[in-house]
């Protein structure tokens, strides 16, 4: 797989806030297809589709010990979409700068005085 390809199967797994709730609970370690069903209201068959988009993405992985399968999240994948990400967060880091920078200077410059009407 390509980076570009890895990078969209990435975000394309991320889009979905049941696979990113899955995510976020396998940050704090591995657990199992039931356990990671537990807090969501669909069938275990719904997860395990979840699971494998996840797997896909390389965002997850499974093994066997005995009958369980255990899921434990592989942070190279979201350390590749993070480093994506960092390039624009400098980007944006730089022009709110700029903004600010020039909103200072808005803000030190005497206002020019208002000239009156004449009445005619």
């Amino acid at each position: 797989m390509t980076p570009s390809a890895r990078l969209d199967a990435t975000f394309a797994a991320l889009a979905d806030s049941t696979r990113r709730a899955i995510i976020a609970r396998l940050a704090s370690g591995e657990a199992s297809v039931n356990e990671l069903a537990k807090p969501f209201a669909m069938s275990q068959p719904a997860i395990s589709k979840h699971l494998k988009v996840l797997e896909h993405a390389g965002l997850i992985s499974r093994s066997r010990d005995a009958q369980r399968r255990p899921c434990r999240i592989e942070a190279k994948r979201l350390e590749e979409a993070n480093q994506w990400l960092e390039r624009y967060s400098a980007f944006w880091a730089a022009s709110l700068d700029r903004l600010d920078d020039l909103l200072g200077e808005l803000q030190t410059e005497p206002k020019p005085r208002k000239r009156q009407r004449r009445k005619l």
